[in-house]
């Protein structure tokens, strides 16, 4: 895991409301160039929605400060032009449409020819049966191919900042773990990381720092490994 001091997303006394309900009550925390920084929480939490604000999918107040440029008001379609790219809770892969159109649309704010070409090399590296499956359709892909295909296309955008959104959903053990090895290979490669995740001990395995969020409020933070060992975390999250 890099460990570059250079703060990429700086996120301000952040709140969320669904009518009447207040989602996120005041969150506060960064993530650093080169990280992975990892949510956890119960279902219901807030961390599903802070990634809708930071992807400009919900209106939100507070500030969300990008390369030292504040969000609010900028549409999501400008905040995925400037490198945060969001693999969101379900996968979202266009089921009619091929593996190989998938990755396509990632790239509609490209035009660098030459290095789509490399990054379709790149994921197809990474993730060899979807180079095997190029020309089916999303929709008949299982669920662990649907994921690699979502991880996939958030690569093809080139993005600065990827935001997972409970990557672990519904996969096998076995395909957990291969999940969890290619988050971590493509941080390596560059790409910063916001997880959200249920699975407590894989994500704290993994992140540099995590957040822990309880009814929409942050209540602990630290070093990943670290909130491993914590008693409360163990108590409320990993069934000790």
């Amino acid at each position: 895991m890099n460990n570059n001091s250079g703060v990429l997303l700086d996120v301000r006394n952040l709140t969320v409301s669904y009518g009447n309900i207040k989602a996120v009550k005041g969150v506060s925390f960064i993530v650093r160039r080169g990280e992975i920084v990892t949510l956890i929480g119960a279902n219901g939490a807030g961390k599903s929605s802070i990634l809708k604000a930071v992807s400009g999918l919900v209106p939100y107040g507070g500030n969300i400060i990008f390369e030292n440029k504040d969000l609010q008001r900028v549409p999501a379609h400008k905040i995925v032009g400037m490198g945060i790219s969001q693999v969101p809770e379900g996968r979202g892969v266009f089921g009619n449409l091929t593996v190989q159109e998938n990755l396509r649309l990632a790239t509609w704010q490209r035009n660098d020819k030459g290095k789509i070409a490399a990054d379709y090399d790149r994921v197809f590296r990474i993730f060899p049966r979807l180079k095997e499956r190029c020309r089916q359709p999303g929709g008949t892909l299982s669920g662990g191919e649907q994921q690699m295909l979502a991880v996939g296309r958030a690569l093809m955008s080139r993005a600065k900042l990827v935001l997972l959104d409970e990557p672990s959903m519904g996969l096998s053990p076995l395909l957990v773990r291969e999940i969890f090895k290619v988050i971590a290979e493509i941080n390596r490669d560059g790409a910063t990381i916001l997880l959200v995740e249920q699975n407590a001990n894989m994500a704290l395995r993994l992140a540099s720092r995590a957040y822990v969020l309880e009814t929409g409020s942050v209540i602990l933070s630290g070093d990943g490994r670290e909130l491993l060992g914590d008693p409360r975390v163990k108590a409320a999250y990993l069934g000790a």
